[in-house]
């Protein structure tokens, strides 16, 4: 590698793809090679899947956890809802956290927190201990996923970042899978706390790695990874990347430092609340919902119904997690075929022969068809697959278990699918708070999840399996509304965001 020039002179960013402080404007958006790439997103992958298995692994071993601390399904139901609270908030604190002091610090301290509170429910003895231990293991966990979008962020362009995306959730949806699997079979052979113990062996040895391995990404920090920060946790791995790239950069001084910024823990919450993402937030939160309700119900209705086993239930959960991470991995390399296309026709309506694409960083880019075409047909396809297992279910003395199983694959795969569009069009919008961003739409759908998975047996022993089904069905066509209004007037919204940040 040739590492040739220092230089002085500053260089203004775009609104989306930051330029380091301190580089050239020639220089690449991040030095990190394709090979780097590959590995940062693998451990980003991997370091999120915890979150996911902390709540996957304990779906199977439900009725259990209810036999042994001598209380209702309602109400370990109300530790998945905890659970979901806390998943909600936690990235509100670490993501911002992250946006400043970086990556690596924040990823150490939610693991910390997780870990600790693993070992908790691995001796716990009674439900209040649970509950109270369950949302401290949410808080510890759930940011690994907002972070691991900041790291994405960070080291990919809007034109491959769709890809990426999707690789990187795929990973974190291995546990929608494999989870229920490893829970119910760990319930069914050593107990319900050596899930926990498990997680706890898996998470320590994950750690290690992720410190000995994983660079510091921030932009704010390490511009496109050219500059070295202060301080081991920041300066290490990221020198032996800077040596090993195989892209050509020019450092900068080491003596050179960002401006002065501060943790703003109420980011996540102005982003969520902002028009500019607000109405597709809004929809996906309702989208995840109602996907989370029938996940959440599937133990006490397979058990009731179908008369299946700790074990057994784990493995009806396959479906949904094989379909979950196909739904992400498709969707992430339409995004970037999409996103490709629209970038060749305005450089053809513009008058160039179409070989040079127009700059996704330009305000006027219409990001909103280039992520969220496809939003209406994964809406209706999930609609269709709820409505199938809801009926199918309802009629389960009629019906057998492989079509309610069935849908969840189909579930999960438009579910998620729509999830990875989403996250990809929020860090491209917020760029500069990639973590936050992501965080703020975890805040919204998790919050919105727990409400949910806290009524929907409530509501299934009301009016019943189908009719409540279809009532979440007909909120979910509603919700489409989101998607119409953000692909009509988000677009000059940004605009005027970004103008008005210009002159300010």
């Amino acid at each position: 590698m040739s590492n040739t020039a220092h230089h002085n002179n500053e260089s203004t960013h775009t609104d989306s793809d930051i330029a380091p402080p301190l580089a050239l404007k020639s220089e690449p958006y991040s030095i990190f090679d394709r090979r780097q790439k590959a590995i940062i997103v693998f451990l980003v992958a991997v370091a999120a899947t915890f979150s996911g298995f902390a709540s996957n692994a304990y779906f199977p071993a439900i009725t259990a956890v209810a036999r042994d601390l001598h209380v209702s399904n309602e109400l370990i139901n109300l530790t998945i809802t905890a659970y979901l609270v806390f998943q909600g908030l936690g990235p509100s604190l670490w993501s911002p956290l992250s946006d400043v002091k970086g990556r690596r610090i924040a990823y150490i301290c939610c693991f910390i927190v997780f870990i600790a509170a693993c070992i908790g429910l691995g001796l716990c003895q009674n439900y209040a201990t649970l509950l109270v231990l369950r949302m401290l293991q949410s808080a510890g966990s759930a940011s690994t996923i907002t972070i691991g979008s900041g790291v994405l962020g960070d080291i990919t362009t809007r034109a491959e970042r769709g890809g990426y995306m999707g690789i990187f959730q795929a990973g974190f949806l291995t546990p929608v899978a494999i989870g229920p699997v490893i829970g119910g079979a760990l319930a069914g052979a050593l107990g319900w706390r050596s899930i926990f113990w498990f997680i706890v062996i898996y998470c320590g040895i994950f750690l290690a790695i992720l410190v000995l391995v994983l660079p510091e990404t921030l932009r704010y920090r390490v511009g496109n990874g050219s500059r070295l920060p202060t301080g081991l946790i920041g300066r290490w791995p990221l020198v032996l990347y800077q040596k090993t790239t195989k892209v050509q950069w020019a450092s900068s001084p080491p003596a050179a430092r960002p401006s002065k910024k501060h943790v703003n823990v109420l980011g996540p919450l102005r982003i969520l609340t902002s028009k500019q993402a607000a109405p597709i937030i809004l929809f996906l939160s309702i989208q995840y919902t109602v996907w989370y309700m029938g996940i959440s119900a599937i133990a006490t209705l397979f058990e009731e119904r179908y008369r299946l086993s700790e074990t057994q239930i784990g493995l009806t959960f396959i479906a949904n997690g094989v379909g979950s991470m196909l739904g992400t991995l498709t969707t992430g390399k339409i995004l970037d075929i999409d996103f490709q296309k629209i970038q060749r026709k305005l450089a053809e309506e513009s008058g160039s022969d179409g070989t040079a694409p127009v700059d996704p960083t330009d305000p006027k880019f219409p990001l909103e068809r280039a992520r969220l075409r496809l939003m209406p047909a994964f809406t209706i396809v999930q609609v269709l697959s709820l409505l199938l297992f809801g009926w199918t279910v309802h009629y389960s003395d009629k019906v057998p278990l492989a079509i309610p199983i069935i849908s969840t694959f189909v579930t999960g795969w438009t579910a998620v699918g729509m999830q990875s569009a989403i996250t990809t069009y929020l860090v491209d919008v917020f760029s500069d708070q990639s973590a936050a961003a992501s965080a703020s739409l975890n805040l919204a759908r998790c919050l919105l999840a727990a409400g949910g998975t806290s009524i929907i047996i409530p509501l299934i022993n009301a009016i019943g399996v189908g009719w409540a089904f279809t009532l979440c069905a007909v909120v979910q066509i509603l919700s489409l509304a989101g998607v119409f209004v953000q692909w009509k007037f988000a677009g000059k919204w940004r605009q005027e965001a970004d103008e008005k940040s210009a002159t300010s």
